[in-house]
């Protein structure tokens, strides 16, 4: 018996030191830290990445060797034979597929210092750096060509806001997942805000902790990809560790003392079996809402809203309402969030030469904020004696209005399922790909002006009790998609190489109708639901085949080529294609690349099938305006045709230069044209009351701009080692190319679907030039971040509320973000983020056209007063107009986070 006892011990014994920890630092050849490092235990997929400080600790079985990799550095193997192991990478040299920037191209990927296209490529750490709290507010203060902003009062736009590359629209953006093609929002944006008419996928629901890196492609790649490429294309990289996770606890609070924000995050990753990985991340967040109100003004009021001497909207009743709520109780800003979001990454090795991958996320929102709100003079108790009951507290004299809610709630998935292998040189990825995201709204504390006593629904203008609701479901909106891929490609040489493929999609778009009472009569007050006859689910399908072919004529010289066709079930068919090259001299120091290309963008369901009633203000009030869809008998009626792709042509050319190791710079050009481009057009008064709109392919575009980028490294300062970035963007034009093409009923009624105030939203209302500049500095265990970003002038012209001749511009502002860590142990650090440390809001000015009626109304201050009413409704936006402004108007932001390593 002892025997057996002595045996179990020692098997025990065994088995707990048949694995060991390895510890270690991973430096470059200057002797600074790497972070995102990749050590991989050779023949697993255990792996861990190095910290902020390049150090990294890992649990392998006796007698593993690790693998050392990171992109643009030579990969190393080393025996691990010691618990501490440091290793010290070079510059430059081969990485597996999974370690190289795999975007912009079908055949054999490379690094970025080698690709013929211009690339970012950012890691974890670069995006968790800036302190904002979702992914595409990172990406704002991190690529100049990115841009995106909350816009103040914009209803479902809540749920997510519009981004673009480029100034090109959100739409034109394509988001990949670990290489695959990402859903877009149920959303289409119907509201005054730049990305009107558009959709995107919601890249702010993509936790930010699970992303190892991100790369973005600034060049057309339709002819890679398919549609939506027109701008460029941004491909998320998600984590593989399997050892060394950790979780973050992070806090945030503005200057003002509100928008207080917590969260907790948790990465992780195990091994499955001998050769398999999971990798997983669980966010939640909350964010209490942000108000910025501007002052009302009351004798704009009283001009607005047709004021009397007599009666309950008197000056003096609008000014003793003012008195106490000077803002009118409105509420713009940034509305309440709340999120949880959920991602696993994971694959299994079958052996040598078959590989199966997965990845799945899901993500659950929930915003929470207000329509404008509806004071007494607006909504009296004159014209509707039910109010004080309904809102107030029971008399007309206490009656002090109401203000609407709407609430919105996202759900957004994604999941693919894949299998590679390799045989006699050929290589082939096989995948199946499910997104959606569906939005339910709720409208509260409204009411249906269409409602009498008996809750029938009627047009009663003046109801003398209401009984209706004051909560509606005004419906919802769902998209859906499932999108196969086959890709294979082979090294054919050892200097050309071959991919060819194709993939295949269905689209499921839908609007669900609201309850009776949300859109009946006048519907929801501020939300109007969808009713029955526009509501439906509408789907197409497509197939695309792509060929590609890359060739290095010498070590220096590269071209690529890539052609695809598309068919769609609803539209027909498209072929585009694109070349590439680089070339390399002076060492290496020097590299050329440019590329040329025609690319397409497929009309979104969304645009296709849209169809409803929306509020907007016009003098005096509110009116209803319907969008009408372009396979509508009213579509018809008009002479509204159906909607066609529009279709790209590309440009880019750019010259890299790296004189040492240390330092590289790359200056890039671009020209985009983009015919029959699809835009929801202004509004068409076609007869009293009769109000619409409609999705159509007016106009051509022309863009271009400048892209520099360039940073120095590893500069010795003191005992520590500094950074510097600098990168920027230029627009260089960014107009109509031609002349609108309006519709014969549009043209008959002497109006144009392309207005002023499209035309500022969609070509002026980003910066005209944004650049980061900044520094990182690492000493002992402190690093320090300093980043300022200038956001150029931006322009809106709403010709609606202000004269023709005058314009808003914004003007051009730096705002400049702090960071601060501290490694406490080899497991806790802490770090605060200072954003807009010294709260720079945004500031516009109305300027003239140069004509003599402009000026005499900027050098008449009660003229220009009314104007300056007009524009930010009578004082309630006076920060950021109601379309919005270049960068957010909440000022200064700080935010702690705790973070703890496994």
């Amino acid at each position: 018996m002892k025997k057996f006892t002595l045996l179990l011990f020692l098997l025990n014994v065994t088995f707990l030191f048949a694995q060991k920890e390895i510890s270690g630092v991973v430096k470059d050849n200057a002797g600074a830290g790497l972070p995102g490092v990749n050590i991989i235990e050779k023949g697993t997929n255990n792996g861990v990445s190095t910290d902020m400080n390049g150090t990294y600790k890992i649990k392998v079985k006796d007698g593993a060797t690790l693998v050392f990799s990171y992109v643009g550095f030579n990969k190393i193997e080393k025996a691990a034979t010691s618990s501490t192991i440091n290793v010290v990478l070079a510059e430059e040299g081969g990485q597996n597929l999974q370690e190289v920037v795999v975007t912009g191209t079908r055949t054999a990927p490379r690094t970025n210092t080698t690709s013929a296209l211009p690339i970012d490529v950012l890691s974890s750490k670069d995006l968790t750096s800036t302190g904002q709290a979702t992914f595409d507010k990172a990406l704002q203060y991190r690529i100049p060509s990115f841009n995106t902003v909350n816009t103040p009062v914009n209803d479902a736009t809540s749920l997510l806001d519009p981004y673009e590359i480029r100034n090109m629209g959100p739409s034109r953006t394509l988001i990949l997942i670990n290489g695959k093609r990402k859903n877009l929002s149920a959303l289409v944006y119907v509201q005054t805000s730049p990305g009107r008419g558009e959709t995107g996928a919601d890249i702010s629901a993509i936790p930010t902790d699970a992303i190892e890196r991100v790369e973005i492609l600034r060049d057309g790649a339709s002819a890679q990809y398919g549609s939506d490429a027109i701008a460029g294309v941004m491909n998320i990289i998600l984590k593989k560790n399997t050892n060394g996770g950790s979780a973050t606890l992070r806090s945030g609070i503005t200057s003002e003392g509100d928008g207080e924000m917590f969260g907790l995050s948790i990465n992780n990753g195990t091994t499955v079996g001998e050769k398999g990985f999971v990798n997983y991340t669980l966010d939640f967040s909350k964010t209490e809402m942000s108000n910025r109100p501007g002052k009302v003004d009351a004798a704009g009021e009283y001009n607005y809203w047709g004021g009397s001497s007599v009666g309950v909207n008197t000056l003096t009743d609008i000014q003793n309402f003012l008195s106490k709520h000077p803002d009118a109780g409105n509420i713009n800003g940034a509305p309440e969030t709340a999120a949880a979001k959920f991602l696993i990454n994971g694959g299994k090795d079958i052996n040598e030469n078959t590989q199966l991958y997965y990845n799945a996320a899901y993500v659950y929102k929930k915003v929470n904020s207000f329509a404008n709100y509806r004071t007494p003079y607006w909504r009296n108790a004159i014209d509707f004696p039910y109010l004080p009951s309904l809102f107030g507290t029971g008399t007309l004299a206490s009656y002090q209005g109401y203000v609407p809610t709407f609430e919105g709630e996202l759900n957004d998935y994604n999941a693919t399922v894949g299998y590679k292998f390799k045989k006699d040189s050929w290589n082939a990825d096989a995948s199946i790909t499910t997104g959606g995201n569906q939005q339910n709204y709720t409208v509260g504390n409204s009411q249906n002006r269409s409602q009498d006593s008996n809750e029938d629904f009627i047009y009663a203008a003046n109801p003398t009790l209401y009984n209706g609701p004051i909560r509606f479901n005004p419906g919802g909106v769902g998209f859906t998609h499932y999108v196969g891929n086959i890709d294979i490609s082979k090294q054919v040489t050892d200097n050309f190489s071959i991919a060819f493929g194709s993939e295949f999609r269905t689209e499921i778009f839908e609007v669900r109708a609201g309850d009776e009472a949300s859109y009946v009569g006048v519907g929801a007050d501020s939300y109007q639901g969808n009713t029955p006859e526009n509501s439906g689910k509408f789907n197409r399908y497509n197939i695309g085949y792509y060929a590609s072919a890359s060739l290095d004529l010498s070590k220096d010289f590269l071209v690529e080529g890539t052609i695809r066709y598309e068919d769609y079930s609803d539209f027909g068919s498209k072929a585009v294609w694109k070349l590439s090259s680089r070339y390399k001299f002076a060492d290496d120091k020097i590299t050329l690349r440019g590329s040329a290309s025609t690319g397409f963008r497929a009309p979104t369901l969304h645009q296709i099938y849209t169809q409803k009633v929306q509020s907007s203000f016009a003098a005096g009030g509110i009116q209803l305006e319907g969008i009408i869809n372009n396979v509508s008998s009213a579509a018809r009626l008009r002479g509204v045709p159906s909607l066609k792709a529009e279709s790209s042509t590309n440009y880019t050319i750019g010259v890299g230069v790296k004189p040492s190791k240390n330092f590289s710079a790359t200056l890039d050009y671009y020209n985009i044209t983009v015919k029959d481009r699809i835009v929801l057009g202004d509004k068409i008064t076609f007869s009293p009351g009769n109000i619409q709109s409609f999705f159509t392919n007016a106009i051509d575009t022309k863009t271009s701009g400048l892209d520099f980028v360039a940073n120095y490294r590893n500069i010795g300062l003191g005992a520590g080692k500094l950074t510097i970035n600098v990168s920027g963007n230029y627009t260089i034009q960014n107009e109509l190319d031609g002349s609108v093409r309006n519709i014969t009923s549009v043209a008959a009624v002497n109006q144009s679907v392309f207005g002023a105030t499209q035309e500022a939203l969609l070509l002026t209302s980003r910066p005209k030039f944004k650049y980061i500049w900044g520094g990182d500095y690492q000493i002992n265990k402190f690093s320090f971040s300093l980043n300022n970003t200038v956001f150029g002038p931006a322009k809106f012209k709403n010709a609606d509320l202000y004269d023709k001749a005058l314009t808003v511009e914004f003007l051009t502002k730096m705002v400049t973000d702090l960071g601060v860590s501290f490694k406490a142990t080899d497991k806790v650090s802490l770090t605060l983020n200072v954003n807009n440390l010294f709260n720079v809001l945004p500031e516009w000015k109305l300027k003239s056209d140069g004509s003599a009626g402009a000026d005499a109304i900027l050098n008449d201050p009660a003229t220009l007063k009314n104007q300056i009413n007009d524009l930010t409704f009578n004082g309630r936006y006076s920060q950021m107009t109601y379309d919005g402004s270049h960068f957010s108007q909440l000022g200064t932001m700080f935010n702690l986070s705790l973070n703890y390593k496994f």
